[in-house]
C-alpha cells in the first residue's frame, strides 16, 4: 500500500447472485484529493461505497483505507460517511443526534460541547438543532447527516448524494463547505448525480455501469476530451456536407445542427484546437461563406450523457 493514497481498491467485487453489485473495480485515490464517482441508478455506486465504509462484505478483491484492509477499526477510524438513506430518530432535537454521533465516535465531552456547536453552524442548522428531527424538512435532515458525517473532524469523507433533497441555494452552500473541507486537505469521495457539482468540486473522476467502471480520469481530461466547435456557414448544401465529411475522414466528426433563413448551423468534434484552421480552411475553399466560429464549453453532464448513450443500464427497476 502505497502512502500516497487514501483510498486503494484492486479488483473489488460484490455479487449478488441477481445481477446486481459491482465488480473488478480498480481505482486510487490520493491524499486530499476529491474523487467523483458516477454512473446511472443502480450502477452499483453505493454497494462499492458501502463496501470501502465496513457496511457490507467484498466476495472479491481487496482495498484499503490509510493503508488499512477495509472494514477493520484501523480503517474506519478516520472516516466519516453520510449514506444515500439516511434515517435519524424523529423523537430527538439536532443536537441530540449529535451528542449520540459524539459518543459512538468516543468524543471528548468537552471538545464534543463545542464541536456539536460548531458543526450545527456549518451545516446552516444552527438554534434549529434544538428543534426534533420530526419538524425538519428532507433538507435539513440532509444537513443533519452532513453535520454527523463531519462531526468527528475526519480526514476522509464519503458522501453519498449530498445535497440531493436541497433546494438550490441549500446545494450551493453544501458545495462551499465542501470546497472548505477540501482546501483544508481532507480527502473526499463523493457519488452524485448532481454533475455540476461533481465538475466544480472534483480532481477526478470515474464512470460505473451495470458494476463495471467504464472510464476513469482527471476531470481536466474529461472535458478536454469534448472538443467541439459551432460553425455558422452561408451556401451549404447537403452535397456540400456530404463532401466534406469525406474529405476529413476520421479525423473530424461533422454535424449539421440548425438552419436559421440563410445560415445553417455546424458542429465539428476535433481531436485538438489546430485542426479549426484547417477546418475553416476546408469550408471557404468550398465557395462558402462563414460568418462566425466558437469553440462549445464542454460539460461533465455531456461526457457522461455521451458515455451511456446507447448502453443498458440495470436502473432501480432490476
Amino acid at each position: 500500500m502505497t502512502e500516497q493514497y487514501v483510498i486503494q481498491v484492486d479488483h473489488l467485487t460484490k455479487d449478488y447472485g441477481n445481477g446486481r453489485g459491482c465488480r473488478d473495480i480498480s481505482l486510487t485515490v490520493r491524499v486530499g484529493e476529491a474523487f467523483g464517482f458516477l454512473g446511472p441508478n443502480g450502477a452499483g455506486k453505493s454497494t462499492l461505497v458501502k463496501m470501502l465504509v465496513g457496511l457490507t462484505r467484498p466476495t472479491g478483491g481487496a482495498a484499503y483505507l490509510f493503508g488499512e484492509p477495509i472494514g477493520t477499526i484501523e480503517a474506519r477510524r478516520h472516516i466519516g460517511y453520510l449514506p444515500e438513506l439516511y434515517r435519524y430518530q424523529e423523537w430527538l432535537t439536532g443536537e441530540e443526534v449529535l451528542q449520540l454521533h459524539a459518543k459512538l465516535c468516543q468524543l471528548d465531552k468537552a471538545y464534543a460541547k463545542k464541536r456539536i456547536a460548531e458543526t450545527l453552524e456549518e451545516v446552516g442548522i444552527g438554534l434549529r438543532g434544538r428543534d426534533r428531527v420530526k419538524h425538519y424538512s428532507k433538507g435539513m435532515q440532509q444537513r443533519l447527516g452532513f453535520a454527523c458525517a463531519i462531526l468527528s473532524d475526519p480526514k476522509l469523507l464519503f458522501l453519498d448524494e449530498p445535497s440531493s433533497a436541497m433546494d438550490p441555494v441549500g446545494r450551493f452552500e453544501i458545495r462551499q463547505l465542501l470546497q472548505k473541507l477540501r482546501d483544508q486537505g481532507k480527502t473526499l469521495f463523493l457519488n452524485s448525480h448532481l454533475l455540476e457539482d461533481v465538475e466544480v468540486l472534483c480532481d477526478r473522476v470515474a464512470l460505473l455501469n451495470n458494476g463495471q467502471i467504464m472510464a476513469q480520469g482527471s476531470v481536466e481530461e474529461v472535458l478536454r476530451s469534448q472538443n467541439r466547435w459551432r460553425l455558422r456557414v452561408a451556401g451549404l448544401t447537403p452535397q456540400h456536407l456530404e463532401l466534406l465529411q469525406q474529405m476529413t475522414g476520421d479525423h473530424v466528426k461533422l454535424y449539421f445542427v440548425e438552419k436559421q433563413q440563410e445560415f445553417v448551423w455546424l458542429e465539428a468534434q476535433l481531436k485538438d484546437d489546430e485542426q479549426i484552421g484547417w477546418m475553416n480552411a476546408l469550408l471557404v475553399d468550398q465557395g462558402l461563406t462563414l460568418y462566425e466560429v466558437y469553440k462549445v464549453k464542454s460539460r461533465l453532464e455531456e461526457w457522461f450523457r455521451n458515455a451511456v448513450s446507447g448502453l443498458n443500464h440495470r436502473g432501480e427497476r432490476v
